[in-house]
């Protein structure tokens, strides 16, 4: 059988605790290890998404073919202007872009929608793509992305 000692003792030190003073890492090597976790966090895609949902590699293919077409008027692209009102992806490939204009008047009202569907079925994986204009809602300014809003400086 095994017999427990025990020892008395006045007390104990206290553990040293850490000073800022003591910290190796320059505020530069600190920001960049924040923007490296930042963007692996961003780039992270959901481990089970199929290729038509976000995250997907069709989908994610469209809005970037999306964010390839650019306003003539206004130099943001299409979908960080908030003219695209949603992407649907069947799972056969085919693909609906419901998207509005700035205005009726717009003058690329006849060509976008167009352009819009030659780069959508330029995407790999698509089979084919058809566009949606809407007008309603319109689309105002809130509909913008803050990358779209700060290259107009509009933050």
């Amino acid at each position: 059988m095994s017999r427990i000692e025990i020892e008395e003792v006045e007390g104990v030190e206290p553990p040293r605790r850490a000073r800022v003073e003591e910290a190796v890492e320059t505020p530069a090597e600190k920001l960049e290890r924040k923007r490296d976790y930042l963007e692996g966090f961003l780039a992270e895609k959901p481990a089970d998404a199929a290729p038509g949902e976000p995250g997907g590699d069709i989908y994610e293919g469209v809005v970037a073919a999306l964010r390839e077409i650019f306003d003539p008027e206004i130099p943001v692209n299409i979908y960080d202007l908030g003219l695209i009102y949603g992407v649907d992806v069947s799972a056969e490939g085919s693909v609906m872009v419901t998207m509005t204009l700035t205005t009726p008047h717009c003058p690329v009202a006849e060509t976008m929608p167009a352009e819009v569907e030659l780069r959508v079925e330029a995407v790999p994986g698509v089979r084919d793509a058809e566009v949606n204009l809407v007008w309603d809602p319109p689309w105002d300014p809130h509909k913008m992305s803050d990358d779209a809003k700060l290259e107009l400086g509009m933050l």
